[in-house]
Protein backbone atom coordinates (compact mmCIF):
# COMPACT_ATOMS: atom_id res chain seq x y z
CA UNK A 1 0.00 0.00 0.00
CA UNK A 2 1.18 3.49 -0.70
CA UNK A 3 1.65 6.11 1.98
CA UNK A 4 -1.35 8.04 3.26
CA UNK A 5 -1.25 11.66 2.03
CA UNK A 6 -0.35 13.98 4.90
CA UNK A 7 -3.48 16.11 4.56
CA UNK A 8 -5.78 13.05 4.59
CA UNK A 9 -4.00 11.67 7.66
CA UNK A 10 -4.12 14.97 9.56
CA UNK A 11 -7.79 15.59 8.73
CA UNK A 12 -8.69 11.97 9.51
CA UNK A 13 -6.98 12.16 12.90
CA UNK A 14 -8.56 15.55 13.61
CA UNK A 15 -11.93 13.96 12.88
CA UNK A 16 -11.34 11.66 15.84
CA UNK A 17 -11.32 14.53 18.35
CA UNK A 18 -15.03 14.27 19.31
CA UNK A 19 -14.71 10.50 19.82
CA UNK A 20 -11.59 10.84 21.96
CA UNK A 21 -13.04 13.80 23.88
CA UNK A 22 -16.23 11.88 24.63
CA UNK A 23 -14.27 8.89 25.92
CA UNK A 24 -12.03 11.11 28.04
CA UNK A 25 -15.02 12.84 29.60
CA UNK A 26 -16.38 9.41 30.57
CA UNK A 27 -13.08 8.35 32.09
CA UNK A 28 -12.16 11.65 33.78
CA UNK A 29 -15.13 13.13 35.64
CA UNK A 30 -13.38 16.50 36.04
CA UNK A 31 -13.23 16.84 32.26
CA UNK A 32 -16.93 16.07 32.03
CA UNK A 33 -17.73 18.81 34.53
CA UNK A 34 -15.46 21.28 32.74
CA UNK A 35 -17.02 20.35 29.41
CA UNK A 36 -20.57 20.71 30.70
CA UNK A 37 -19.75 24.09 32.22
CA UNK A 38 -17.97 25.42 29.14
CA UNK A 39 -19.65 23.90 26.07
CA UNK A 40 -22.74 22.10 27.38
CA UNK A 41 -23.81 18.59 28.25
CA UNK A 42 -24.50 17.67 24.62
CA UNK A 43 -20.75 17.81 23.96
CA UNK A 44 -19.50 15.40 26.61
CA UNK A 45 -19.63 11.69 27.31
CA UNK A 46 -21.61 9.38 25.12
CA UNK A 47 -23.79 12.20 23.80
CA UNK A 48 -21.04 13.71 21.66
CA UNK A 49 -19.83 10.28 20.56
CA UNK A 50 -23.26 9.00 19.56
CA UNK A 51 -24.30 12.10 17.67
CA UNK A 52 -20.95 12.55 15.98
CA UNK A 53 -20.74 8.83 15.18
CA UNK A 54 -24.05 9.07 13.34
CA UNK A 55 -22.81 12.10 11.45
CA UNK A 56 -19.58 10.35 10.45
CA UNK A 57 -21.35 7.19 9.28
CA UNK A 58 -23.57 9.41 7.13
CA UNK A 59 -20.54 11.29 5.82
CA UNK A 60 -18.87 8.01 4.95
CA UNK A 61 -21.93 7.02 2.94
CA UNK A 62 -21.19 10.05 0.79
CA UNK A 63 -17.56 9.04 0.45
CA UNK A 64 -18.56 5.56 -0.70
CA UNK A 65 -21.09 7.08 -3.13
CA UNK A 66 -18.23 9.09 -4.58
CA UNK A 67 -16.19 5.92 -5.03
CA UNK A 68 -19.15 4.28 -6.78
CA UNK A 69 -19.07 7.04 -9.40
CA UNK A 70 -15.78 5.57 -10.64
CA UNK A 71 -17.49 2.30 -11.56
CA UNK A 72 -19.87 1.42 -14.37
CA UNK A 73 -22.84 -0.84 -14.91
CA UNK A 74 -23.73 -3.39 -12.25
CA UNK A 75 -20.68 -2.58 -10.14
CA UNK A 76 -21.72 1.08 -10.01
CA UNK A 77 -25.32 0.15 -9.17
CA UNK A 78 -24.14 -2.17 -6.39
CA UNK A 79 -21.77 0.53 -5.15
CA UNK A 80 -24.53 3.11 -4.96
CA UNK A 81 -26.80 0.67 -3.13
CA UNK A 82 -24.09 -0.34 -0.66
CA UNK A 83 -23.01 3.25 -0.07
CA UNK A 84 -26.27 4.19 1.64
CA UNK A 85 -26.00 1.42 4.25
CA UNK A 86 -23.84 3.33 6.78
CA UNK A 87 -26.23 6.32 6.83
CA UNK A 88 -29.29 4.09 7.13
CA UNK A 89 -27.57 2.08 9.86
CA UNK A 90 -26.87 5.26 11.85
CA UNK A 91 -30.44 6.46 11.40
CA UNK A 92 -32.09 3.17 12.35
CA UNK A 93 -29.74 1.80 15.01
CA UNK A 94 -28.86 4.65 17.36
CA UNK A 95 -31.95 4.68 19.56
CA UNK A 96 -32.52 2.71 22.72
CA UNK A 97 -30.07 4.36 25.08
CA UNK A 98 -26.35 5.05 25.02
CA UNK A 99 -25.10 1.49 25.54
CA UNK A 100 -27.24 -0.03 22.78
CA UNK A 101 -26.57 2.89 20.44
CA UNK A 102 -22.84 2.67 21.19
CA UNK A 103 -22.74 -1.05 20.44
CA UNK A 104 -24.68 -0.48 17.23
CA UNK A 105 -22.32 2.30 16.16
CA UNK A 106 -19.33 0.03 16.78
CA UNK A 107 -20.93 -2.58 14.53
CA UNK A 108 -21.70 0.18 12.03
CA UNK A 109 -18.07 1.28 11.90
CA UNK A 110 -16.87 -2.31 11.59
CA UNK A 111 -19.38 -2.89 8.79
CA UNK A 112 -18.19 0.31 7.14
CA UNK A 113 -14.66 -1.06 7.27
CA UNK A 114 -15.90 -4.08 5.30
CA UNK A 115 -17.47 -1.77 2.72
CA UNK A 116 -14.26 0.27 2.58
CA UNK A 117 -12.36 -2.93 1.84
CA UNK A 118 -14.82 -3.92 -0.88
CA UNK A 119 -14.58 -0.55 -2.65
CA UNK A 120 -10.79 -0.57 -2.20
CA UNK A 121 -10.51 -4.13 -3.54
CA UNK A 122 -12.46 -3.09 -6.64
CA UNK A 123 -9.96 -0.29 -7.24
CA UNK A 124 -12.50 2.45 -6.53
CA UNK A 125 -10.72 3.83 -3.45
CA UNK A 126 -7.12 5.09 -3.35
CA UNK A 127 -4.38 2.55 -2.67
CA UNK A 128 -3.67 4.05 0.75
CA UNK A 129 -7.36 3.98 1.77
CA UNK A 130 -7.34 0.82 3.88
CA UNK A 131 -4.26 1.87 5.83
CA UNK A 132 -6.09 5.07 6.84
CA UNK A 133 -9.44 3.39 7.46
CA UNK A 134 -7.94 0.63 9.63
CA UNK A 135 -6.21 3.22 11.81
CA UNK A 136 -9.25 5.47 12.17
CA UNK A 137 -11.71 2.62 12.74
CA UNK A 138 -9.51 1.05 15.42
CA UNK A 139 -9.38 4.32 17.32
CA UNK A 140 -13.12 4.92 16.97
CA UNK A 141 -13.91 1.43 18.29
CA UNK A 142 -11.56 1.86 21.25
CA UNK A 143 -13.14 5.21 22.15
CA UNK A 144 -16.55 3.53 22.38
CA UNK A 145 -15.37 1.01 24.99
CA UNK A 146 -16.13 3.34 27.94
CA UNK A 147 -19.66 3.75 26.57
CA UNK A 148 -20.45 0.09 26.06
CA UNK A 149 -18.60 -1.55 28.96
Amino acid sequence: MSQIPRSALILGLAGLIPFVWGALTLLVPELAVAGINSIGSRFVGPYVQLFYGSVILSFMSGVLWGFATKAEGRIAAAGYALSVIPALWAFLMTGGGPVTAGINLVFGFLGLLGLDWLFWRQGLAPQWWMRLRLLLTAIVVVTFLPVIL
